[in-house]
């Protein structure tokens, strides 16, 4: 008989070449609607990325099993992003012009999500990131027709400070940073709620991206570990933070230094390891184990249909990429067309009474946990983020997957973690961006 394990290596296997089968797909008939997923399959993300495959095949057989999107079969089309911007700019490009793509999605690296959400504005398509921490993507670089549904850098800073502030009062710094805008942003965040900015007292280190070595990585935490800091802040993401972590523990430096990942998925913990993972914080905007904790039906459907056809627990990145086809949907049902402007509006949540737009904080909706808003100025979706800590290596391993790694020891409302239309206004004002997003064509 074969253990869940083993299976789930088999399915994984198999689907990791699924996706050649749309390689030839057409474009958009009368009784289809074409979606683009630019994502990962190869790289240093590639982990998360094929979990939003397999998450977007789950959902678009689930809507079109139910009639489609506005009586339209979906048809999935994809592209590897392989994390670079340039090819991502060129694979979104091609998916709308030579395959009639009308919305896009997905990635795991915020340079990749600017890049892409450039191109969607330009083209006039609705683009939704999936795993972009970046305070740009909705910021300085945001876009009307850019959305993010994960959470981003500056709330899980802010959600990490309230912890780190109460049981780490006082204590030495030191940031090990990837050197893109994820990576900046995420340590400008970090150090201004957790008062360390200070870069004299508490040092910082970049780590080169995409292209980090094992010698950078063993140079960088030498480095580090040589300033004797109470915290190190390893701003890292996929297998970077894999490798890092896993270096971390066999040169010991957890025995004097408590590990701080700000910015968690299930397949970065799985990748290091429970050895190497045990007692390192973060947070996540979602993990599988929280719609079990916080009672919610709907993520709890979403684990068990996930986890009976691939044999393993959906990540926050197979989350996001389901919610977003979803949300998809439902706006274009709401605005009864698939014209951008149409379903951007829906999004943003205008509401039309005696020709009167009435003012609100953007659109509602529960997905996979609970309540989350498209907030209607900058398009980043408001959620509770998730304070984690990972579970001791012999915990991890009595779950049939050995996958269960997260402790939640705190919440933060999104409304709370989010920075405030003021501060977003400011952060655009000095990017010489204007206080607003751009008018939609023809308003």
């Amino acid at each position: 008989m074969l253990t869940c394990r083993f299976k789930a290596a088999i399915v994984f296997s198999l689907i990791s070449f699924a996706p050649v089968l749309y390689t030839e797909a057409s474009n958009i008939s009368g009784n289809e609607v074409n979606v683009g997923l630019n994502y990962p399959k190869s790289g240093p993300y590639a982990k998360e990325g094929l979990d939003q495959w397999l998450a977007a095949n789950l959902a678009v057989q689930e809507i079109n099993k139910v009639g489609g999107i506005w009586g339209r079969k979906v048809k999935l089309l994809w592209r590897d992003s392989q994390s670079q911007p340039c090819i991502s700019g060129k694979n979104v490009t091609e998916l709308i012009e030579k395959e009639n793509a009308r919305m896009i999605f997905g990635g795991s690296s915020s340079a990749v999500a600017i890049a892409v959400g450039d191109v969607c504005h330009e083209k006039g398509v609705p683009f939704f990131a999936t795993l972009s921490y970046s305070t740009e993507t909705t910021g300085a670089r945001g876009h009307r027709h850019s959305f993010r549904e994960c959470s981003n850098s500056w709330m899980s800073a802010k959600a990490l400070s309230y912890y780190l502030k109460e049981n780490f009062p006082g204590k030495k710094y030191v940031y090990i940073t990837a050197d893109y805008t994820w990576g900046h942003t995420t340590e400008i965040s970090m150090r201004k709620f957790t008062e360390t900015e200070n870069r004299n007292l508490h040092k910082g280190i970049l780590i080169p991206f995409p292209m980090a070595t094992k010698s950078d990585f063993r140079k960088a935490l030498s480095l580090a570990q040589s300033y004797k800091p109470d915290l190190l802040i390893l701003i890292l993401f996929g297998k970077h933070m894999e490798k890092a972590t896993r270096l971390a523990h066999i040169m010991g430096i957890k025995k004097s230094t408590q590990i701080i990942v700000p910015n968690l998925t299930l397949n970065m913990a799985e990748g290091a390891g429970p050895e190497a993972m045990e007692g390192v914080m973060g947070t996540v905007p979602w993990c599988w184990n929280i719609p079990y904790q916080f009672d919610y039906y709907k993520g709890k459907v979403f684990v068990e249909t996930f986890t009976e056809r691939y044999y393993r627990y959906p990540s926050t990145s197979a989350a996001s990429a389901y919610t977003i086809l979803y949300e998809y949907k439902a706006a274009v049902e709401r605005a009864k067309s698939f014209e951008s402007a149409d379903v951007i509006r829906a999004l943003e949540d205008y509401r039309y009474k005696l020709f009167v737009i009435k003012p609100l904080i953007g659109h509602e909706y529960t997905s996979l946990k609970d309540k989350q808003i498209w907030r209607r100025f900058d398009h980043q979706s408001l959620q509770t983020i998730y304070v984690v800590r990972c579970k001791p290596a012999e915990e991890v391993r009595k779950d049939r997957f050995e996958l269960d790694y997260f402790n939640i020891i705190g919440t933060l409302s999104g409304e709370k973690a989010a920075c405030t239309k003021e501060e977003w206004v400011a952060a655009r004002t000095a990017a010489g961006k204007p206080p607003h997003l751009e008018p939609l064509q023809g308003n």
